[in-house]
């Protein structure tokens, strides 16, 4: 394409007429995670029109732009192949927010959109940003008093980028972090406030692929689980892939709390989280509302107004404005996007009025985009039948679970009620005011 992104079409012999648009179809078609996904729907007749990320994609990320050389790759497959008798929109991850955005700002050229594994750039850097601020003021005292360094080591925002110039690199933040967490994860005291940390940014506290969730009645077990996983994610300062979108808006920063009240936030977690951490905090014989003040008397970071500009833009934010059909699932293990982004895009749809054009579930499974061909293919097929039929078809977690299991793909299906992993309300939802 003009800006050098690469794309690439396939077409099944027993073409049912249905074309899937994907970010990574010509990046990923051949990578294990992913390819069995495409092989499945490929088998069944699905055709395939996607992209491969752009190579400058970590300093130029544009989900926008994104979209709109999916629409060109659709005008390629229409010139070639003629009129599919539906186009959907498919994505995981990043492609997952192309899927939303298109579905609401861009759905002219779709019927509608499955949306797999979604992020929001504000909405998870806002989530991570008060985990990650959680541990800065909680763990910083046994850093220090452990000998590790300085306080000032466990930076989460104002990270060095590529080329940029600063007293300390980036593998010196991620290694200050690592030696935190771990001892952090040493202790009972350290454990609860980890914990904490993971209920107030509405994190899943199992992100540990090939592991067994533990029975969520055992705090110790889950206290051992969240420092795992926190020591999962100890090099992702600040939250994944905080760089690539600070350097779309120019390396300034998406992210603050200058207003938040962190009690006001875990008064929002998950039950099951709730219940971890005060039982944790009774074990350490720790005091959790004196740690809940200090966090929120420590300093606070202010969010670029340049950077929420740029990111209030139509493809590159979701507001619930539905415009056509969307079917979004995600992991409830997930350690790269918190599932419960999930939930805060369905109250924006219920405020939106588009509730009728939205169905979510959640799968128990870790990892990030690591779905099964049961679990893809099913929800391709419920979307296929509520846009051809006018109505959802069941899509609670049962329903789902017996759509996948007639498709005979070989895999499993793990969808799962949300039960106590239902947060009270999603803490950082950002809709942009364009008036």
């Amino acid at each position: 394409m003009p800006d050098g992104t690469s794309w690439l079409i396939r077409v099944p012999e027993n073409w049912n007429g249905i074309l899937l648009r994907d970010l990574d179809f010509a990046s990923f078609i051949n990578v294990d995670s992913y390819a069995p996904r495409y092989d499945d729907l490929m088998d069944r007749g699905y055709a395939f029109a996607g992209l491969a990320r752009h190579p400058l994609r970590l300093w130029q990320y544009d989900p926008q732009q994104e979209i709109k050389n999916l629409e060109q790759v659709q005008e390629i497959f229409l010139e070639r192949l003629g009129e599919p008798e539906l186009i959907l929109q498919y994505g995981c991850s990043g492609g997952g927010l192309d899927s939303l955005a298109s579905a609401e700002a861009f759905a002219g050229p779709i019927d509608g959109s499955v949306v797999l594994a979604a992020h929001t750039p504000v909405w998870i850097m806002s989530s991570f940003l008060d985990g990650w601020f959680v541990m800065q003021a909680l763990l910083s005292e046994e850093y220090e008093a452990r000998g590790l360094g300085d306080a000032s080591d466990l930076q989460i925002v104002g990270l060095p980028n590529a080329g940029a110039s600063g007293s300390r690199s980036l593998e010196d933040i991620q290694s200050a972090w690592r030696a935190a967490v771990e001892v952090a994860g040493e202790t009972a005291e350290g454990r609860a406030r980890l914990a904490l940390a993971f209920a107030v940014g509405q994190w899943s506290p199992w992100m540990v692929e090939g592991t067994e969730l533990p029975d969520v009645e055992n705090a110790d077990a889950m206290g051992d689980m969240i420092a795992a996983s926190a020591a999962r994610i100890s090099g992702n300062v600040g939250g994944s892939s905080r760089l690539l979108f600070e350097n779309a808006a120019s390396g300034q920063q998406l992210s603050g709390n200058e207003e938040i009240d962190y009690r006001s936030l875990f008064d929002n977690a998950a039950p099951a989280m709730k219940r971890i951490v005060q039982e944790l905090y009774e074990e350490a014989g720790i005091d959790l509302d004196s740690d809940l003040e200090k966090v929120n008397s420590s300093p606070r970071i202010n969010a670029s107004e340049y950077a929420l500009e740029f990111w209030s833009q139509p493809g590159r934010t979701t507001t619930g404005a539905l415009e056509v059909p969307a079917i979004r699932i995600h992991m409830l293990g997930d350690w790269a996007i918190p599932y419960s982004l999930m939930q805060g895009y369905e109250a924006l749809v219920d405020e939106a009025g588009t509730a009728e054009l939205y169905r979510k579930a959640l799968v128990q499974g870790t990892g990030h985009c690591e779905f099964t061909p049961a679990e893809s293919t099913a929800v391709v097929e419920i979307l296929v039948d509520r846009i051809n039929s006018g109505t959802w078809p069941d899509a609670s977690p049962s329903a789902l679970n017996a759509v996948a299991e007639s498709l005979h793909t070989g895999t499993e299906a793990r969808f799962i009620p949300f039960g106590e992993w239902q947060v009270e309300e999603y803490n950082r939802a950002w809709v942009p005011d364009r008036e």
